[in-house]
């Protein structure tokens, strides 16, 4: 390659590649209702295993594919607080005599001060 074959191109700046015998993917275009009347078209590859029957619309609400049932909401487990996990580990007869043992503690801590 000569010295003058790159001169006056900027490297990376342009691309010299073109659309020609290039086919865009197949697309499927796939209708989302809104509940509070918006409608959004999100395109799929046609090639797509599964396309989901929900979607978020640009309000924050939940759209529903036209034409598909809602699903069945999962069961969700009620979050585990502190208190469920304390008593996954001790019962209450071990948790009194802990406090039992700290107040006694304390009040020696009191006694001597």
């Amino acid at each position: 390659m000569s010295e003058g074959t790159l001169r006056g191109t900027r490297l990376g700046a342009t691309s010299y590649e073109n659309d020609e015998h290039v086919a865009p993917a197949e697309r499927v275009l796939v209708s989302y209702d809104c509940p509070r009347g918006h409608t959004t078209v999100v395109p799929f590859s046609a090639e797509a295993e599964e396309i989901p029957v929900l979607w978020e619309c640009r309000c924050g609400a939940e759209g529903l594919q036209r034409e598909a049932v809602r699903p069945d909401a999962k069961a969700q487990r009620p979050a585990r607080t502190h208190w469920d996990m304390l008593m996954e580990r001790r019962t209450l007869d071990d948790l009194e005599e802990l406090l039992d043992e700290r107040l006694d503690l304390l009040r020696d801590a009191r006694k001597s001060a």
